[in-house]
């Protein structure tokens, strides 16, 4: 195992990293490289010519559609090869998500079976339900759902009312209940179903075939985008599931649940980051050939300016995606090391980093939300018009931000699994905002002389973090035990989070590239970088200042806010001509190459 530091889920808010100690995706191996080339060849040639079919909706077409990128490998590629799989490491699962997210309600139909149809059984299942299932789920002669919502219980999954009896002989669990908005569930051949038994207050889950008597389909919703995907109610009326189909133990369900949404989250910030990057090349692709005013409207500084955002929140969104990716192959090892099987090891190292998890889930179905939307308004009306793929990219990018947990509930899950780990002593938050608090007037880094392009940088970082626990700690102390319910003060928090996890993220990758590529090579990105961390301070400034006028009053507040608009404070930049620096490389590439 590589001899780099690895920080526990949410300890960046306490430590310090090294950009040594990172993954960037230039550093992608050939292997890797060619798996997302497979894929892209795979979307050309079977999935663009049949969109419009598809969102017809054809869900025979899909299925067909499916089937055949199980035929190519695509989806073995997180599974172990003795299930016939590819074993291949998380970086490269997650570079396939990217790479899938530009496939429209393909990549949610593929999605939701490689990931929550097939890894539940995979991570909790025995060996009999393996061979049975994950065998034949990884090359796609089975297609898989996840069922878990019911119309009484959303957010609150643990609140459903599916029930599963034990039958008199013992043989088999009697399953009554409904589900809604199943992904894939018209043409899904195994589920992963939650139901409580008996009188139990958690959940468990069990495998069941869609051939089971009394498995009834509603027909497909019909939705604003993702057409192409199929969304149905499940109904169970006296289903009987063998009880050798109980997946993991009685009692473990809401586990497996949430363990899988971690998962889930963020591979949709991965995917997301695919959909980001073609709605950027459509972007410029229509702009290098509009012409208004008699000029090409790609030379139009608004536009420029709508461009250059695209692919700076782009590229911050990718430089932590694989940054985390990476950590997660780290823990994944150490679990190994610990005597883990492949499987608990995999689902344990995955939702350790249940922190940047929500963050990446936030953050990546904002941006994409952004840039698509920008996407529309760059092709003016045409964008508006369904000959266009900006209009499907539209519509289709709104569900991400209601997926895998609402982002309202992500940004609370941010802040409260960030202070348990904290609580827990996984690192000394409590501690680290304690010494801060108790030296208010002194915790500002200023620059130093001969401070470098990247000390500077890293040194605004080191004050974000102190901003943010400051106003944490306060936060945490004003309210008490009443702090849970405070959901604004903590959205702020969690907002001021993310922005620094990112800005973190992608200052450590530009520092890195730089170590690769040399200086010479590195004016664009430094740019966007300048651009991304003035933008982050003035955020992290804001929410800081909400929160802390939500909490404190008089000489505490004026304390608070002169603390945190120092720590907030940055340079200078000239973000009109870095986004024309960046726009330009864009519209001379004619497509996202950064």
């Amino acid at each position: 195992m590589e001899n780099r530091k690895v920080l526990k889920s949410g300890e960046f808010l306490v430590e310090e990293v090294e950009a040594n100690d990172i993954f960037i995706p230039e550093e992608y191996n050939e292997e890797q490289q060619m798996i997302a080339e497979t894929i892209k060849d795979f979307l050309a040639a079977e999935l663009y010519p049949n969109l419009d079919q598809l969102d017809s909706p054809d869900i025979q077409l899909m299925k067909t559609i499916l089937k055949k990128s199980g035929d190519l490998g695509l989806m073995g590629i997180s599974l172990p090869e003795e299930y016939n799989g590819f074993g291949q490491d998380f970086v490269t699962q997650m570079l396939a998500a990217e790479t899938i997210g530009a496939g429209y309600s393909f990549s949610v139909a593929f999605m939701a079976h490689c990931g929550i149809g097939t890894l539940p059984i995979m991570y909790y299942g025995n060996e009999d339900q393996r061979q049975r299932y994950v065998t034949k789920l990884a090359i796609g002669e089975l297609l898989g759902a996840y069922c878990l919502t019911e119309p009484g219980a959303g957010s609150d999954a643990n609140s459903g009312k599916t029930q599963a009896k034990l039958s008199e002989d013992g043989t088999h669990y009697i399953l009554n209940g409904q589900k809604m908005w199943i992904t894939n569930a018209n043409f899904a051949d195994v589920q992963t179903v939650f139901a409580k038994i008996d009188n139990d207050r958690v959940l468990s889950a069990f495998i069941v075939e869609r051939n089971y008597p009394g498995v009834v389909i509603s027909p497909d919703e019909k939705k604003m985008g993702i057409k192409g995907s199929s969304t149905a109610q499940v109904f169970y009326n006296d289903v009987k599931v063998p009880v050798e189909n109980l997946l993991g133990k009685r009692g473990e369900g809401f586990r497996i649940a949430l363990s899988i949404l971690h998962m889930g989250r963020i591979k949709l910030g991965a995917n997301v980051l695919g959909a980001a990057k073609k709605a950027i090349t459509d972007s410029v692709q229509y702009a290098n050939e509009r012409k208004q005013f008699g000029v090409l409207i790609s030379t139009f500084g608004a536009l420029k300016y709508k461009m250059a955002e695209q692919v700076i929140r782009t590229f911050a969104l990718e430089s932590a995606i694989y940054r985390v990716s990476k950590d997660i192959d780290r823990q994944i090892e150490l679990n190994k090391i610990a005597g883990m099987d492949k499987g608990k090891a995999a689902v344990e190292g995955i939702a350790h980093y249940a922190v940047e998890a929500a963050i990446l889930k936030v953050y990546g179905s904002e941006v994409l939300d952004y840039v698509i939307d920008e996407a529309v308004q760059i092709h003016g009306g045409m964008g508006y018009s369904a000959e266009m793929a900006v209009e499907r990219g539209y519509r289709d990018s709104r569900i991400n931000r209601i997926f895998e947990g609402t982002n309202e509930i992500n940004r609370l899950l941010v802040v409260d699994t960030a202070m348990k780990r904290g609580m827990k002593g996984d690192f000394d938050l409590v501690g680290k905002a304690e010494e801060l608090k108790a030296n208010l007037t002194k915790i500002v880094e200023t620059e130093n002389e001969g401070e470098s392009y990247y000390d500077e940088k890293m040194r605004t970082v080191r004050n974000f973090k102190r901003a943010i626990l400051i106003v944490l700690n306060s936060a945490s102390n004003a309210f008490g035990r009443q702090f849970v319910q405070e959901q604004e003060v903590l959205i702020n928090l969690s907002d001021m989070i993310t922005e620094l996890y990112i800005a973190e993220s992608t200052a450590l990758r530009v520092k890195k590239m730089e170590l690769i590529k040399g200086e010479s090579n590195m004016a664009v990105y430094r740019q966007i970088l300048d651009v991304m961390i003035y933008d982050a301070a003035s955020k992290i400034e804001k929410n800081g200042m909400d929160a802390i006028n939500s909490f404190a009053s008089g000489e505490e507040a004026q304390n608070l806010i002169v603390a945190v608009k120092g720590l907030s404070s940055v340079k200078g930049v000239n973000v009109m001509m870095a986004r024309r620096v960046i726009a330009n490389k864009l519209i001379e590439d004619n497509s996202y190459k950064f």
